[in-house]
C-alpha cells in the first residue's frame, strides 16, 4: 500500500515508515509566534525550565495583530517580546514587515517536506509550497520552542482533486468556500487536505495560498500542494533552489476522495455567522454593505489586489459604505504601490493601511457595530469576529468585494 504525502513527510523526518492514526514525535524545521500569542507561549517555555530556545534560526517571531501597539496591554506584549528575542538571538523578528503567514513564506522559512509549527492556526498556509504546516496551541508551542519537536498523530488525508478553467473574476476564494460548503465546517477534523488536480497544476502560488490558508476552516489539521514546478519556481525566488520530489502515491489510501469542477463555479459567499455557509452570489445579491474590507492572509496578496482594482477601474466607492484594504507584508505593498493600485484604491475613497491583520480578528481597528454588515475577503465569519455579536460578516473573494464596494451593496463582479 502506498503512502500520502503527509505520510511521507513523517517518515522523512522520523527517519523510519509512518502510518496515518500513528502518534510520533517528530522534529520541526520552524515555529512561528506573534504577538497575540507569543507571550503566552514565552511564559509555558519558561515555566517549563526553558532557559535557551532549540535553535534560533528556527524561530520565526513576527508582530502582525496588534501593530502599531493599540493599547498598553499591546506595547507591554510587544516589549516583552523584544527582549526575548534580544535574549535568545533571534534574528527572525520584525514589526513591519507584515502578516504573518505572509512574511513566513516570503522569507523562504517553509518549503517542500517540511513540518512548521505555528501558534495561530492559518499557519496551515505553509501547505501551498509542500510544506506540512499546522496550528499549534500555546503550551505545544512553549515545548518546542524548549525542545524543537512535538508529538504529533499522523492525520489521514482527504484528496480534493480539481479541475477546469475559473470563468473571468471567479477564482481560488470562490472555489475554497464552495469546498468548505461541501466537507463542513467539521467535516476534516484533525486530517489533512492534499489539494491536487489540473487546476491546481496551473493555479499560481497565491492561489494555493488562499486554498490552504481555509483548509482550518474545515477542521483540517493541515492543508498541502504537491511540490511542482510552480512551487520550485517561486522557492528560488525565495532564495531556496532545489527540489524535493515528494507526492503520494498512486494507491495511497485516503479517508476520502472528492472531485470538483470549477468550470460553472460562479461567485461564492459565506453568509453569517460560518464559513460553509458558502452560497453563490446571486442568492444574496442585493444585501447591503456597512463595510467592505479587502485584505488578510487569504486574500491580501498583490494580485488580490489587482483583482480588486481591475474592477473597480476609475470609478468611485459607495459614499455610504466604508472600505479598508490592507496589503499582506511590506513586498505587497511596495508591489501594489510600484503598480499605482495605492493611488486608485484612495481615489476611490478607500483607507489603505500598514500591512497588518487588521479588522480580521476584530483586534485593533475597523470594528463593527450593533447591526452593522461587512463583506471581507479574510477567513472567517464567526459570530463577534470583527466587532460586535450583533453584527454580520460576509466572505468573498477581491473581485466580489471589490464590485460590492462600487454600490454598496453585494454584487456579482461579473456584472460590473
Amino acid at each position: 500500500m502506498g503512502a500520502t504525502i503527509v505520510e511521507k513527510i513523517f517518515s522523512l523526518k522520523c527517519g523510519h515508515s509512518v502510518r496515518a492514526g500513528e502518534v510520533v514525535m517528530a522534529p520541526v524545521d520552524g515555529a512561528m509566534i506573534h504577538d497575540i500569542t507569543g507571550p503566552l507561549a514565552i511564559r509555558n517555555f519558561f515555566e517549563m525550565g526553558g532557559k535557551e530556545v532549540f535553535d534560533p534560526e528556527k524561530i520565526i517571531l513576527l508582530f502582525d495583530h496588534q501593530v502599531p501597539a493599540d493599547s498598553l496591554a499591546a506595547a507591554e506584549n510587544h516589549v516583552f517580546m523584544r527582549e526575548f528575542a534580544r535574549n535568545q538571538r533571534i534574528h527572525n523578528y520584525d514589526i513591519r514587515e507584515g502578516i504573518c503567514h505572509q512574511v513566513v513564506l516570503e522569507k523562504g522559512r517553509a518549503g517542500p517536506g517540511e513540518i512548521i509549527v505555528g501558534a495561530d492556526s492559518h499557519t496551515c498556509m505553509y501547505g501551498a509550497t509542500g510544506a506540512f504546516a499546522t496550528g499549534i496551541g500555546s503550551t505545544d508551542m512553549g515545548f518546542v520552542l524548549k525542545f524543537g519537536a512535538l508529538y504529533f498523530r499522523v492525520p489521514e488525508t482527504i484528496r480534493a482533486e480539481v479541475s477546469g478553467k475559473f470563468q473571468r473574476r471567479v477564482g481560488p476564494k470562490d472555489l475554497i468556500l464552495s469546498i468548505a460548503k461541501d466537507i463542513g465546517a467539521d467535516g476534516a477534523t484533525y486530517q489533512a487536505i492534499e489539494f491536487c488536480g489540473e487546476t491546481f497544476g496551473t493555479m499560481p502560488i497565491h492561489g494555493r495560498m488562499t486554498c490552504c490558508n481555509m483548509a482550518i476552516e474545515m477542521g483540517a489539521k493541515a492543508g498541502i500542494v504537491p511540490p511542482d514546478e510552480v512551487t520550485y519556481a517561486y522557492m528560488q525566488s525565495r532564495g531556496r533552489p532545489g527540489r524535493v520530489s515528494i507526492e503520494s502515491d498512486p494507491d495511497a489510501r485516503y479517508a476520502a476522495r472528492k472531485k470538483y469542477d470549477v468550470t460553472n463555479l460562479p461567485p461564492q459567499i459565506a453568509i453569517p455567522h460560518n464559513v460553509d455557509l458558502a452560497r453563490d452570489v446571486g442568492e444574496v445579491a442585493g444585501t447591503r454593505v456597512d463595510q467592505v474590507f479587502i485584505g488578510s492572509c487569504t486574500n491580501g496578496r498583490f494580485e488580490d489586489l489587482a483583482d480588486a482594482a481591475e474592477v473597480i477601474g476609475d470609478r468611485k466607492f459607495d459614499e455610504s459604505t466604508r472600505v479598508i484594504i490592507i496589503p499582506a507584508s511590506r513586498d505587497e505593498y511596495l508591489k501594489a504601490l510600484q503598480a499605482g493600485l495605492i493611488e486608485r484604491f484612495v481615489k476611490a475613497g478607500a483607507l489603505v493601511e500598514a500591512p497588518c491583520c487588521g479588522p480580521c480578528m476584530g483586534g485593533a481597528f475597523g470594528l463593527l457595530a450593533p447591526g452593522e454588515v461587512s463583506l471581507s475577503t479574510s477567513n472567517r465569519n464567526f459570530r463577534g469576529r470583527q466587532g460586535s455579536a450583533d453584527a454580520s460578516v460576509y466572505l468573498c473573494s477581491p473581485a466580489t468585494a471589490a464590485a460590492s464596494a462600487l454600490y454598496g451593496e453585494i454584487t456579482d463582479p461579473r456584472e460590473v
